[in-house]
């Protein structure tokens, strides 16, 4: 009888009772898809990084494994004596620039050093750099930015012709000489990163040891190690920012079931007045409407996940370069967060109710 009542009380108001659990979907939507965005770009960085084919990582001590926040401080003839090395099979240096136009890296790279490191471009279209100012670009960069072979780009201020398009995930998605990216950072033998290759991937680890005995005052980083260092946590500003969206989400959801629930018991004074006037209790009362506002918190709930699943599928359709990992964990984390705010909201209109004598109630036009 309770939960046919519960039902028939949010039927009754059908644009309401649709705004209301809109407004939990955009809440459980907007945590799940900047959640992901913020995991999703991490990850996807991670995968590039491994995805060039090097055993070791060594950057300058102060510069972040994040390459986007690296600088260009080390000398090239520092890859000389990385190379020899016992059991080291290649080394390439890496002179990374960042384009503030498009946020993104573009790795200055020798392309013979970067080849050996790993183990070569697979081309969709074109071939390696013919001129200084040739510019390789992936294929999630190029249809996201519809760039076509021979196409000249501004990039970095200066017009480059594209190459040759790339199948992703070998660190960045453009690459320059790095004899140019020397002339547009205005240096001059130098790089940001030097990745090492070992001839066999079980020498990592002695080879790790002779380059931290060899280079003091360095970063040396295993790449397999990579995963487990770049996350949000070791991002600046990541953490408050996702931690920003939550509050505004779950603000949203609370503001719009306490206005909802709120207007509802309004109109439900005499309602409220004769079951009352019939027995109910204040408990009865206030668990009718946080039952009610449970309905409503469900099926925005489960909108909610269809939502950001079909924004997801739109941003990738349009924006390949972006990545967005919606994960159980978090589908769960935001199901929680939305039906906690929503109950919040409803709290003291159910306690209002609750309240009301049921002469007064019944009296109420």
């Amino acid at each position: 009888m309770v939960n046919k009542l519960i039902v028939s009380n949010v039927l009754y108001r059908p644009v309401r009772t649709a705004l209301s659990a809109l407004a939990v979907a955009m809440e459980v939507a907007m945590v799940m898809l900047f959640v992901g965005l913020a995991h999703g770009l991490v990850n996807d960085s991670a995968r590039r990084q491994e995805g060039v084919g090097a055993d070791i990582m060594v950057q300058p001590e102060a510069q972040s494994f994040f390459l986007a926040l690296s600088s260009a401080p080390m000398p090239l003839s520092m890859g000389d004596r990385l190379a020899q090395i016992p059991n080291v099979q290649a080394v390439a240096p890496t002179l990374i620039l960042f384009n503030t136009g498009a946020l993104s890296m573009v790795f200055g790279i020798d392309i013979d050093s970067f080849d050996r490191v790993s183990g070569g471009f697979s081309y969709y279209s074109g071939g390696p750099f013919q001129k200084p100012y040739d510019l390789l670009v992936d294929d999630l960069y190029a249809k996201s930015n519809h760039l076509k072979l021979w196409q000249t780009v501004t990039l970095l201020n200066h017009e480059f012709r594209v190459c040759g398009i790339v199948q992703n995930g070998k660190g960045a998605r453009m690459y320059i000489p790095i004899q140019t990216a020397e002339e547009l950072q205005q240096v001059q033998d130098k790089a940001s990163i030097f990745w090492v290759k070992c001839t066999n991937p079980g020498y990592t680890d002695s080879v790790y040891a002779a380059i931290k005995e060899l280079l003091t005052g360095y970063k040396i980083t295993p790449v397999q190690e990579l995963k487990s260092l770049m996350t949000s946590n070791n991002i600046p500003g990541v953490n408050a920012f996702i931690t920003v969206v939550i509050v505004i989400a779950m603000a949203i959801g609370f503001l719009v079931i306490f206005l909802s629930m709120y207007t509802t018991i309004t109109e439900r004074t005499r309602e409220i007045g004769i079951l009352k006037s019939l027995g109910a209790s204040k408990r009865y009362i206030i668990a009718v409407i946080l039952r009610e506002t449970g309905l409503l918190s469900a099926v925005g709930i489960v909108v909610g996940y269809g939502l950001a699943a079909l924004v997801k599928k739109v941003v990738l359709t349009y924006y390949p370069t972006l990545f967005i990992e919606l994960t159980l964990e978090w589908a769960g984390y935001a199901a929680v967060l939305a039906l906690i705010g929503s109950l919040l909201g409803a709290f003291y209109p159910a306690f209002r109710a609750a309240r009301l004598d049921p002469v007064d109630a019944l009296a109420y036009e």
